[in-house]
């Protein structure tokens, strides 16, 4: 999975540098029409994608309890920027996707904010269990779109197309829930 995000982080960090410059490879022209929320999204996906593995190390917790509260909050902010900005594109682009896809990302983008929340609340309260529980909930739903490129690139690669239709709707909508049923099953472990 690390591999996954790391490959998708670095796609993310090449289109921040494309939106300014206007050069967005085709499929992602209409995201010209809202360059702001295309950037903030970037630039937030990739900082929560970087920053969440790091921060789930005990070693930081434990030995840098201060750079891993000042991280935090850097990891918390992008995911704020991540979710916002998901929920602005989909306000601006409502009809990209089917019913069922554009209903999954709205909801995830929902998700994503709640979960933050939950886990600020519960630090605060000094909840150690629950806030670790939240943050891990908030970064796989944050990175579940990780899960759904891993599947749609070697579709890509073997078909010479991305999947479309209710194919692309079931990889879509599988792909994501995955993604947040594994980081579930870590929680209820731990």
């Amino acid at each position: 999975m690390f591999l996954g995000t790391s490959l998708t982080i670095i796609l993310a960090l090449v289109q921040a540098v494309q939106i300014p410059l206007g050069a967005l490879p085709e499929d992602s022209l209409r995201l010209n029409a809202v360059p702001f929320w295309h950037f903030v999204h970037v630039l937030g996906g990739a900082t929560f994608g970087i920053l969440g593995p790091i921060q789930f190390g005990r070693v930081l917790v434990h030995k840098y309890g201060r750079l891993h509260r000042v991280l935090g909050r850097v990891f918390v902010a992008a995911g704020v920027m991540l979710s916002l900005s998901s929920l602005s594109l989909l306000w601006h682009f409502p009809n990209a996707y089917s019913v069922a896809v554009t209903s999954g990302r709205f909801l995830f983008g929902v998700a994503l904010g709640l979960a933050l929340a939950i886990a600020m609340h519960a630090i605060r309260k000094r909840d150690f269990a629950r806030h670790r529980s939240w943050m891990i909930r908030a970064y796989a739903i944050g990175m579940g779109a990780t899960a759904v490129s891993l599947v749609f690139f070697p579709i890509y690669v073997i078909t010479g197309k991305p999947p479309s239709g209710l194919v692309f709707d079931i990889v879509f909508l599988v792909s994501w829930t995955a993604c947040v049923a594994f980081a579930e099953c870590l929680v209820r472990r731990n």
